[in-house]
């Protein structure tokens, strides 16, 4: 294995980090013991005003790149795993210790069947366009 660039022997130039998911997230699958799961199109919204959040040093790395990531904008869970590049899973169990922490609040997406009827939304805009 070759030094990378950062000269530490747990990067690989080709490979990237060395760090496998399972030692990310201590060897867990689920996101936190209350169970929460995270839709890929759940929107994640740093809370700023949350107790402990100046406080990252007792976060890990891939933590603070999602707070990091959260700083910029609200953004989807599958956005999220994108840009930190790493698995989806690995992401949600991340999350969940944020959202234990009080770090993040989660937007879940509407169920399809509680969006308005479609024939109702063309009456609106036929309404809207008579005015």
């Amino acid at each position: 294995m070759s030094e990378g660039a950062s000269g530490s022997q747990w990067y690989d130039n080709e490979a990237g980090p060395l760090v496998r998911p399972y030692a990310m997230t201590g060897g867990r699958t689920q996101p936190g013991p209350t169970g929460v799961h995270f839709d890929l199109i759940a929107l994640v919204t740093l809370d700023t005003g949350a107790p402990g959040s100046d406080d990252e040093s007792l976060l890990g790395p891939e933590h603070r790149h999602l707070i990091d990531l959260c700083r910029v904008e609200t953004q989807s869970v599958a956005e999220l795993a994108a840009g930190t590049d790493l698995p989806v899973g690995v992401v949600r169990v991340l999350l969940g210790d944020l959202l234990e922490r009080g770090l993040v609040t989660v937007n879940r997406p509407v169920p399809p069947a509680q969006l308005p009827d479609e024939r109702i939304l063309h009456e609106v805009i036929e309404g809207l366009r008579a005015l």
